[in-house]
Order: structure tokens, then C-alpha cells, then sequence
């Protein structure tokens, strides 16, 4: 047993860890000893009705083994009590098993076990033969998912940039995303080539549902601050809702949409500079990386790189670059 409560049986397979600078681990690992079991019969899922009728919201962490300052917020949250004034809260610790491997001198090894368990939430990838360990955990939860009206799932980013907010392709997670006020950015994307996303879930983005689910990205996984910006997202999200009352400052972010998703199509892409998730480029047609000999640039003026990775591994999101909305269309 590894001392965060999780079984150490598993073994990664995950290829890119080893090519990476290190990165300093500010941050204690949290002690999940009293949280792994959950309230509902199904590992690491917790959840508490409040006395009156409302919405339920869901918040996940550790779809990526490795993000564990979600795990820390989850963990601040359940130590603290949790007690919606109306609706339902519930609270999922995903991947246990990935995060059961979690070593601060080796910390980008752990992100998952056999396959990552945020490229997996189609139905039909969920409904297929194919087996992972992955995608058990994601059956097993799909029935907490489906009951879901709100969902914010709690990540952090391997290279430092601003804390942001993704709202995929729908205007009710924009909506959330603004109403949450915090962080102070609301990027609208439609995820990545490699797999659906949590948040891409089909009952999220159905033009004619209700449901809702926006993705936080809370700073550098091991920074001090990013658990802190994490729960600051967590209480936004509960007070829109009508859950908690709001104990944090309410922002009105600024509103952008990704015009071109930036995919490495060869092992040899290389960024022209050692970009940060936040950063802007003022002028159209600026070179920005070559990837195999070929150039990408710059598709507008005022264009913000999304999470830049700056050692992409092929067939893997490169950056985003977005274009910034209108105050008008940023509305919560």
C-alpha cells in the first residue's frame, strides 16, 4: 500500500515522462487515506445532498494521476465538511490507480496507467470491447456522470501558464465559465483529435440539453497557488449554482475562442521561443514553431496561445490559438 491509501500493483506505461526538464514539486503529496472509499459504494466518490431541491453538481479530480492539487482541493473541501444549501454535491477522485504511483522525483510518470482517461468519453469508446484500466474506471463512473446537471473537472498544466477556464464548444459551459468569476480568462475549444474529453462528454454539449461542464486550469501542477486557484473555481461554480454562498471575488473574465488547434504531426516540432499559456502575439503571420521543417504561425493579430506544450509528442496538441470575443459576446 503506497501512503496515500491506494493499492501499487500497476505498472505505467507512459512514454514521454522521460524526455522532460524536471520540474520542482512545491507541494506535498495529499494523504487520500481517509477519502479513497467514498459514501456511495463506488471508490473515491462522495456525495451529500443538501435539504432543499437544486442541481447536481459534480467535481472531479484527478482524471490525470499526476494533477494532485486537484486531489489536494477535493480533500481540503470533504476535511472541511460539505453541505450544500440545496441540490446535490458530489466529489470524484478518478484515476486512484494512476495516482497511487505518483513520485515527487519522478512526478510527469504517472499521468495515467494505460491510456489517458480524459481522451476516452465516447460512447463509442465506453460501449466498445476494448479494455484498460482507464476505461473500467470511466465505465464504472458513467452512471455518476449521467446523473450529473454540472460538472467542473479540477486540472493543472505541465508547462507554467495562466490559470484559465475551458468551456468546450457550448455557450451554457461559456455561460458558467463567466458566471464561476474566477479565473479571469474563458477559452471556448473543441477538444483534441486524440479523444474526447470529460467535458465533451455527448450530454454536455447537446445543443438541446441543459447540462453543463467547463474544465479548469489551474496553473503548473506543482506550484504553490494552483490548489488555492483550484477552490477558488470550486466556490464560483457552487455559488452560480445556488450550492454555497460565495466566499471568493467575483471576476468578469475576458471571453476567447480558439481558431486552430496545433497538432505535432512529426517527433521534430520546436517553438520558436519558450512560450507561456497566456501569452499573446500581436501580429498575424508570426512564426511561432516549425514542425518538421514546416512553419506555424500566427492565423490573426492579438493571437493567444492556449497551454503551449513545449515538447509535443506526435499526434499530440502542440497549442492553441485563440482569438479574443467581444466583451459583449462574454455575457454570463
Amino acid at each position: 500500500m503506497q501512503p496515500n491509501g491506494v493499492a501499487s500493483h500497476v505498472t505505467l506505461r507512459d512514454p514521454e515522462w522521460a524526455s522532460l526538464p524536471a520540474f520542482p514539486v512545491q507541494i506535498a503529496t495529499p494523504d487520500l487515506n481517509a477519502w479513497c472509499a467514498g459514501n456511495t459504494g463506488l471508490r473515491g466518490v462522495w456525495s451529500f445532498a443538501g435539504p432543499a431541491p437544486g442541481p447536481h453538481v459534480g467535481i472531479v479530480a484527478l482524471i490525470h494521476g499526476n494533477e494532485i492539487a486537484g486531489a489536494a482541493a477535493l480533500a481540503t473541501m470533504l476535511a472541511a465538511g460539505v453541505s450544500p444549501s440545496r441540490g446535490r454535491i458530489t466529489l470524484i477522485f478518478a484515476n486512484l490507480e494512476a495516482f497511487a504511483r505518483f513520485d515527487p522525483a519522478q512526478p510527469t510518470a504517472s499521468r495515467f496507467v494505460d491510456e489517458d482517461l480524459n481522451r476516452v468519453w465516447d460512447p463509442a469508446v465506453l460501449d466498445s470491447p476494448r479494455t484498460s484500466l482507464e476505461l473500467a474506471r470511466a465505465r464504472a463512473l458513467r452512471p455518476v456522470i449521467d446523473s450529473l446537471d454540472v460538472l467542473l473537472d479540477l486540472h493543472s498544466m505541465l508547462w507554467p501558464g495562466d490559470p484559465l477556464i475551458l468551456c468546450g464548444p457550448s455557450e451554457r459551459g461559456r455561460a458558467l465559465g463567466v458566471a464561476a468569476g474566477a479565473p479571469g480568462l474563458v477559452v471556448a475549444d473543441s477538444g483534441h483529435i486524440s479523444g474526447r474529453r470529460l467535458i465533451d462528454y455527448p450530454p454536455f454539449i447537446d445543443p438541446n440539453g441543459h447540462r453543463t461542464a467547463i474544465l479548469v486550469e489551474a496553473g503548473q501542477h506543482w506550484e504553490f497557488g494552483t490548489e488555492a486557484a483550484m477552490l477558488r473555481t470550486i466556490n464560483g461554480v457552487l455559488a452560480a449554482k445556488g450550492l454555497a454562498p460565495r466566499t471568493t471575488a467575483c471576476l468578469q473574465p475576458r471571453c476567447a475562442e480558439v481558431t486552430l488547434a496545433v497538432t505535432a504531426t512529426t517527433g521534430d516540432f520546436a517553438f520558436a521561443r519558450p512560450f507561456r499559456g497566456g501569452d499573446i502575439v500581436a501580429q498575424r503571420d508570426t512564426l511561432i514553431a516549425t514542425d518538421g521543417g514546416v512553419d506555424i504561425r500566427t492565423p490573426h493579430d492579438d493571437c493567444l496561445l492556449i497551454m503551449p506544450s513545449l515538447r509535443p509528442s506526435r499526434g499530440h496538441t502542440a497549442v492553441r490559438l485563440a482569438r479574443f470575443m467581444p466583451a459583449e459576446s462574454c455575457g454570463g
